[in-house]
């Protein structure tokens, strides 16, 4: 498997890269183990005009300070007080993410970090020539279905309809 370390396959807006993730590998190594698994969901968030994403309005946090970095920057946030999330950032220009919402063998975002054992320690780090995390591409095609958003319902109905969500098709 090839790893993804080109920028360009980053730098596609959050949409793109949700889409193109579909099927892809994540894997992490972390004291010699690797543990990968396939991504099978994705959400797009797109940014300050998107009221789910953390960036709506342009809003600067301290922990969303990331989404504003350079597309392959690691955007991880604690969701709850208790599930790590792993979205990966989309943009040079705008500041959007995707979510990968869950793997082969994770159904879920917090799922999914604990799965591969991610935890805050690689948020505002660029995923590209990452030693511990790192996207494969196993050069398959795979199919994807479209639906809404999980988990967003304080968003506006524009935002909370919109197909934004990208499910492996088996």
């Amino acid at each position: 498997m090839e790893i993804l370390n080109e920028k360009d396959f980053y730098n596609v807006g959050a949409v793109s890269l949700a889409q193109n993730l579909i099927g892809k590998w994540i894997a992490t190594n972390f004291d010699g183990k690797e543990i990968k698994s396939q991504i099978t969901e994705t959400e797009a968030y797109l940014g300050i005009d998107d009221s789910a994403c953390h960036s709506f309005n342009g809003k600067r946090t301290a922990r969303t300070e990331t989404m504003w970095k350079e597309a392959g920057t690691i955007y991880i946030y604690l969701c709850y007080g208790m599930h790590y999330m792993i979205n990966i950032v989309s943009s040079d220009l705008h500041p959007e993410a995707v979510l990968i919402r869950a793997t082969s063998d994770a159904n879920g975002p917090g799922k999914t970090t604990k799965f591969l054992n991610i935890d805050k320690s690689l948020n505002n780090k660029s995923i590209i020539n990452n030693s511990e995390i790192c996207i494969k591409d196993d050069k398959k095609l795979y199919s994807y279905k479209k639906a809404t958003r999980v988990g967003i319902d304080y968003a506006k109905e524009k935002d909370k309809t919109a197909l934004l969500r990208f499910i492996l098709e088996s």
